[in-house]
């Protein structure tokens, strides 16, 4: 649509702060931002930078312990972009983040591993191949001039 010039961030609820912080921050790489706070000190969102146009909102505070599952309605994951998928997933390993799924090719051309936040939250790790389905969409796209 004209006028919409990117995607701007995700917002989670996680039940708790410091271990997610310690999950986005310390073991991924995210680095803190800044913090919002309400009137009585306590921090209402923690805003986490993904890439200098993305970024992630972490809101304290949930009612469950868990997200709820692949089939529920809702945001299903959140999928990274990968330059290396191999060293990737060798440096998340060695912060001690465990695949919930081995690196294999996805159904649109991409390899691809999974992992979970503390909260259950899904992420697809892709690395796109030069000759993946998105990529030929948008060459098409573009062909149409769209």
């Amino acid at each position: 649509m004209k006028g919409i010039t990117g995607f701007g961030h995700l917002a989670i609820k996680v039940k708790d702060l410091d271990k997610s912080l310690d999950f986005w921050e310390k073991r991924l790489g995210f680095p803190e931002m800044l913090r919002l706070k309400h009137d009585n000190g306590e921090t209402w969102l923690v805003y986490l930078r993904i890439t200098d146009d993305v970024f992630l909102e972490v809101f304290p505070g949930a009612e469950n312990d868990r997200a709820p599952g692949w089939n529920a309605n809702g945001a299903n994951h959140l999928c990274l972009t990968i330059d290396d998928l191999d060293a990737t997933v060798a440096r998340i390993q060695d912060a001690g983040i465990a695949l919930t799924s081995q690196i294999q090719m996805g159904l649109d051309g991409n390899r691809q591993a999974w992992i979970e936040d503390p909260d259950g939250n899904r992420i697809e790790l892709m690395e796109m191949n030069p000759d993946c389905l998105q990529l030929q969409a948008i060459a098409r796209l573009h062909a149409e001039g769209r």
